[in-house]
């Protein structure tokens, strides 16, 4: 039987042998024998010399101290140099996953893609065996180092980078560098008619902080100034053409307005503005670009002010007359063409209307702040106050919902009214039938449902407020209550029910306005408004015409009761 075995062992160690061997990485002593030669050199086309030496020193003291030459260098065997194969360009992607996919996306990771071979890579901004973490001074990308870094491509706009307020900056020990404007692995370009909105979004970054505005003297309100003129707002509502930061200051040569070279030093003025304004006058450049109304002392700024504060009395004290004007005739009118309508019907008792104008109010506070909370740099946001006025209305008003929600259910079960009114709600297959008899009313203009006390229109409402109002109600206090609530069920629950609550609100909005607000304002018969929320009635031919079989029943009613 062993002599059986060996034939086969010998052939399984044959086919395995070759696996074996190359699953045994290259070590590094043996890749230094060759290129720890300071003399090791490769011929370059064009008669350049390109140096094949790895300082082994620094090698282990890069980022990279741990990792083999052989996990980079994957396409390398043991034969190397013998088999005449050069070693490929190294694939960071491998281990820098996030920052190749960041790269790729890049003017140069772009026009490598386009076949540009000159395009910077990942070593010709990182080094090749000596990467340093960023913020060691050895490092090619720290930041005293950026400038010679990208200088090795972009020589030009380099010497301008030190020259401007910049780089002066950088070289006192903070400033701007390459990175803060361009990015880091996402490089982005800023120039071209494209980038104007994302110039002035990049100079932002540092404009419109306190801190470095503090460290270096200047304005504060560079920014806030500058997306409130016709620049600003013109970039921000996507055009292409309006002047950025860069067009008045300069792209990489900025210099102080003191500077005579400076784009925006009195004497070149008229040349930067008659870029875009062709024929600009020493009188047109004389204007404040950065003009604050609340601060400035100017001239024209003081002004401006007094004109702006006139106005504002003026749209004020306008709006308030011609409003309360309009108030008064629309109510009288609207007394006028109800008393016209002559006799009216009680359509909701004062227990009924009390319980609407609740869930009314409630309803309002709760969408207007609970979209507040959701979006807080909105107008309406702020006339609010703080996120904690917001947060404790929107939590009171949903207590009032609930509680109103809790009486309901106890009037519905335990009065006469109610009980009527919950059967008078309930749907029924006749609803169903109703629905498509509208359709074809609707249509094909065949007569319309006749309905009793409530059609479907207004029990498709009633029942979706009884649903909101339980899922709303639900989500709210278990957002509310979130700690609690983890002790019994997972965290995501609580995300869940922040979903549901934010598009449950939506869908209730968009319904209240599209549906109830049809109804009771908006249609034609009863326009503008159906008052029965605020004295219960409604006028009795609109009655008749909306709901026969309901009008017909109380007048078999009062006829009974008018037998002798």
């Amino acid at each position: 039987m062993k002599h059986h075995l060996i034939p086969l062992l010998s052939v399984v160690a044959w086919l395995v042998g070759p696996l074996g061997a190359a699953a045994v990485p290259i070590a590094n002593d043996k890749c230094l024998e060759c290129h720890d030669d300071k003399d090791l050199t490769k011929d370059l086309a064009g008669g350049k010399t390109l140096s094949m030496y790895v300082d082994a020193a620094k090698l282990k003291d890069s980022v990279h101290a741990k990792t083999q030459c052989a996990e980079c260098h994957k396409d390398l065997t043991m034969e190397h140099p013998d088999d005449a194969k050069a070693a490929k360009p190294v694939d960071c992607a491998g281990c820098h996953e996030r920052q190749s996919k960041s790269f790729g996306a890049s003017v140069h990771g772009i026009a490598l893609d386009k076949g540009n071979d000159t395009a910077a890579t990942c070593k010709d901004c990182h080094g090749k065996h000596t990467v340093y973490p960023r913020n060691s001074p050895r490092s090619t990308i720290h930041v005293t180092n950026l400038e010679k870094t990208c200088g090795e491509c972009h020589a030009e706009e380099a010497a301008d980078v030190a020259a401007s307020v910049h780089g002066q900056s950088l070289s006192k020990g903070e400033g701007a560098t390459c990175m803060d404007c361009h990015s880091e692995h996402k490089i982005i370009g800023l120039k071209g008619p494209a980038a104007s909105f994302q110039t002035a979004e990049t100079c932002s970054k540092c404009h419109a902080s306190e801190r470095i505005n503090s460290r270096f003297g200047m304005p504060d309100d560079r920014v806030k100034t500058f997306f409130e003129s016709y620049h600003g707002l013109a970039a921000t509502g996507g055009s292409t053409l309006a002047a950025n930061c860069a067009s008045c200051h300069g792209f990489h040569k900025i210099l102080r307005s003191s500077n005579p070279d400076s784009m925006i030093h009195p004497g070149h003025l008229m040349q930067t503005c008659g870029k875009c304004h062709p024929g600009a006058t020493q009188s047109f450049v004389g204007g404040k670009i950065h003009a604050d109304e609340a601060k400035g002392n100017e001239t024209g700024v003081v002004v401006s002010r007094w004109v702006r504060n006139i106005y504002v009395f003026l749209i004020v004290l306008t709006v308030v007359l011609l409003g309360l004007h309009n108030a008064l005739a629309w109510w009288r009118k609207v007394a006028e063409r109800r008393r016209a309508h002559g006799a009216m019907v009680v359509r909701m008792d004062r227990n009924q209307r009390f319980q609407h104008f609740a869930l009314m109010a409630s309803f309002i506070l709760l969408a207007v702040t609970g979209f507040a909370l959701k979006f807080p740099n909105t107008w309406f946001a702020h006339l609010m106050g703080t996120e904690e006025i917001r947060r404790w209305i929107h939590r009171i008003a949903g207590l009032i919902l609930i509680t109103g929600g809790i009486y309901h259910i106890y009037y519905v079960a335990f009065t006469v009214a109610g009980r009527k009114l919950l059967r008078d709600l309930w749907p029924r297959w006749q609803d169903v039938r109703d629905v498509a008899t509208n359709a074809c009313h609707l249509t094909l203009g065949m007569p319309k449902a006749r309905f009793g006390r409530f059609g479907y229109p207004e029990k498709l409402e009633y029942w979706a407020v009884v649903w909101g109002t339980v899922v709303m109600g639900v989500t709210g206090l278990a957002i509310w209550f979130k700690i609690d609530v983890t002790h019994w069920l997972p965290r995501w629950v609580i995300d869940v029910a922040v979903t549901i609550h934010y598009y449950e609100a939506i869908l209730a909005c968009l319904a209240i306005v599209i549906w109830h607000f049809y109804h009771v304002m908006f249609d034609p018969d009863v326009y503008p408004m159906n008052f029965a929320w605020l004295d219960g009635k409604v006028a009795k031919d609109w009655h008749e015409e909306e709901h026969p079989l309901e009008a017909e029943n109380v007048a078999a009613e009062l006829g009974k009761e008018r037998q002798p």
